[in-house]
């Protein structure tokens, strides 16, 4: 049963204890409220003022599991705080588990201070979780997939335009590589895991991946940089930093380009791009 005061409360507490820049929005002027406005938090956790203002005033219906998830992420809430505000909602809390989806409070301040650079959160499976603007810009927005689409290797075997953003020389070794990673996750995580049913589906729909998949290759890493081929400003030197949090298995991953070169005139194309998307 949901304890409607008890949620109020700690959503009230936990909003007030947040700073704008503790979650990457600007401070602006004449800023009265104590921590976050009730509009800054509804538009962290992509929802309406409204319904956010009604739990806080211990209205509304009780939030679903999805709802209270995008609440946890949007107030950085630790894997303990969101699982007591899915016991007040009235929820069991989520399986605990390094395969989840509760982006680390941690890792995300860090990728709420990267405005100026393209950077993501991913999973162990290449599902990208969380973006910068101006990592929307490079890649599109990869957080608006769903299903076995999610995973950027599920898409670069079952979706040829996915390939269109990477230097063509580039195209054997990405297919050796993301065939290899998901042995390896597969091998780690079992026979009953989220791996081992993306593994089922591309067996099933790309001749490529079988190919692959038959010659049990693991080990193959990631180069460090990256060549891309951006539809609006050419072709793209970026070097990858990496970022693993080993108690989730999200790696955040940032792009960046070596000063003076034409990547990094090209990236500050992308910039002015990235200022004319919404946030």
């Amino acid at each position: 049963m949901i304890d409607r005061t008890g949620l109020a409360e700690f959503l009230r507490m936990r909003r007030e204890a947040l700073q704008p820049e503790d979650v990457g929005l600007p401070r602006g002027f004449r800023r009265r409220t104590s921590g976050l406005r009730r509009e800054e938090v509804a538009l962290l956790c992509h929802m309406s003022v409204d319904y956010y203002a009604r739990l806080e005033r211990r209205r509304g219906p009780q939030p679903s599991e999805q709802m209270l998830a995008s609440i946890a992420q949007g107030l950085h809430l630790s894997h303990l705080e969101r699982d007591h505000m899915f016991r007040l909602a009235g929820h069991q809390p989520p399986a605990s588990g390094v395969v989840g989806e509760h982006i680390s409070p941690g890792l995300l301040r860090v990728l709420d201070r990267l405005d100026d650079t393209p950077a993501e959160i991913v999973t162990e499976l290449g599902e990208t979780l969380k973006q910068t603007p101006l990592g929307v810009a490079l890649t599109g927005d990869s957080t608006a997939y769903a299903g076995p689409e999610r995973s950027l290797g599920y898409r670069w075997f079952t979706e040829p335009a996915t390939r269109r953003l990477y230097a063509p020389d580039q195209h054997a070794f990405l297919s050796r590589m993301y065939a290899s990673g998901l042995r390896e996750i597969l091998t780690l995580r079992g026979p009953d895991s989220r791996a081992a049913h993306l593994a089922d589906l591309l067996l099933d729909r790309s001749e490529e991946f079988r190919r692959l998949w038959a010659d049990h290759e693991v080990g193959v890493r990631p180069d460090q940089v990256k060549h891309f081929v951006h539809p609006e400003v050419g072709a793209l030197e970026l070097h990858c930093q990496r970022l693993v949090d080993p108690g989730h298995a999200h790696s955040l991953l940032v792009y960046t380009a070596v000063p003076g070169s034409e990547s990094h005139e090209k990236l500050r194309l992308l910039a002015a791009v990235a200022a004319s998307l919404p946030h």
